[in-house]
């Protein structure tokens, strides 16, 4: 179904997962209309970290290039107790040997290279009303009262998807079970490798992005962010030493949020699809969204290509897709329960073992897609 595909495509969604999946299809020769709801305002300030199977399916869009003189390469990952003392540490460049470098950035930064790489071309503040399955074709309605008819709807619009609900593939997600806080912080400690500092259920991870700036991420159990977003994370972190007394100090803005999760028993209904977090989203704990997301465009639009038909290109992509998303779940919950275990029974734990543990939670996503 490739070449000058007349396959009329819609995208729902503007953010990573979408314009990650125009850009393949573009590059499969199809011509997606891409909407989004929000306004085109900036992105809200904080980072992201990419993992080396995030970096093979960039170069598998023809992004690499772009990609390159952003942020950071992260060549190590270490694990701090609270006090700042070593438990224990990942090579990040033996581990995605063969696969991709490490890297972090401002999420801005690679939201830009998307949308180039997608045409640049979104309609915004178009929100979706009504999906309508039908046969060969799905009737999509707008909150302004427009409306059309296309061969393929993708839901790309995030945990909290509209168009999972219009297509009766799902409801709400589910709390993962930790509130999130992240910022940016520039002219704090020069930190070279992603840094984190593990307490008693809860975390402060620190990432260099490049240009003197730290990515900081910290999370604790609960499921109601607090009034008071920085107040709480000084008292959550009052504790903990290394670093993270210089950062807290220099960090003036955060943004707080709750983890979700979404597990569903089918991705498409007809012909709407959804990708990214709208069908499989988890806890940030292996900082694999973004890099599932790029994945499942990669592997869409090879499905969309090789097969003879939508709907046997979307039962191939999601038996493709499934096991990697349900492994980078699985792992997910792994690693969560760990914040319940006592730091005293954890940390020698960490420190015999954890290097291996940890680097196992990633031996499925070095395979090939």
């Amino acid at each position: 179904m490739g070449g000058c595909s007349p396959l009329r495509i819609l995208v729902v969604g503007a953010g990573i997962a979408g314009l990650a999946v125009a850009r393949a299809l573009r590059l499969a020769g199809f011509r997606p209309d891409v909407t989004e709801k929000l306004p085109p305002t900036e992105l809200v300030d904080t980072g992201l970290y990419l993992p080396g199977n995030a970096a093979r399916a960039l170069r598998r869009l023809d992004l690499d290039g772009p990609v390159r003189p952003l942020g950071q390469v992260i060549h190590r990952q270490r694990f701090l107790d609270a006090a700042g003392a070593p438990l224990c540490e990942v090579d990040l460049d033996a581990l995605w040997a063969g696969v991709g470098e490490c890297r972090a950035l401002p999420r801005a930064e690679l939201h830009r290279v998307l949308l180039t790489g997608a045409g640049g071309a979104v309609r915004h503040g178009a929100e979706v009303s009504t999906v309508e399955p039908g046969p060969g074709r799905v009737a999509v309605g707008f909150t302004d009262g427009t409306s059309g008819e296309y061969d393929l709807v993708i839901g790309a619009d995030g945990p909290r998807s509209a168009v999972r609900t219009l297509a009766a593939l799902g409801g709400p997600p589910r709390p993962a079970g930790q509130v999130v806080y992240r910022g940016v912080v520039r002219g704090g400690p020069r930190i070279a490798d992603w840094t984190a500092l593990l307490g008693q259920r809860s975390g402060f991870l620190l990432v260099p992005i490049g240009a003197g700036r730290l990515y900081c991420y910290a999370d604790e159990a609960g499921t109601v962010p607090p009034a008071d977003p920085l107040a709480r994370l000084r008292e959550l972190c009052a504790g903990y030493g290394g670093p993270v007394p210089e950062v807290l100090a220099a960090l003036n803005q955060v943004h707080v949020g709750i983890t979700e999760e979404v597990e569903l028993g089918r991705w498409f209904h007809g012909r709407v699809l959804l990708v990214g977090d709208a069908a499989h989203a988890t806890a940030p704990t292996l900082s694999q969204g973004a890099a599932m997301a790029l994945e499942d465009a990669v592997v869409l639009a090879e499905s969309l290509k090789a097969a003879g038909s939508v709907e046997a290109a979307l039962l191939a992509y999601e038996s493709r897709r499934r096991p990697r998303t349900r492994w980078v779940r699985d792992r997910t919950r792994d690693r969560n329960r760990t914040r319940d275990v006592p730091p005293a029974l954890r940390d020698p734990l960490l420190r015999g073992r954890g290097g291996r543990i940890f680097q196992e939670h990633y031996r499925l996503l070095v395979d090939p897609l």
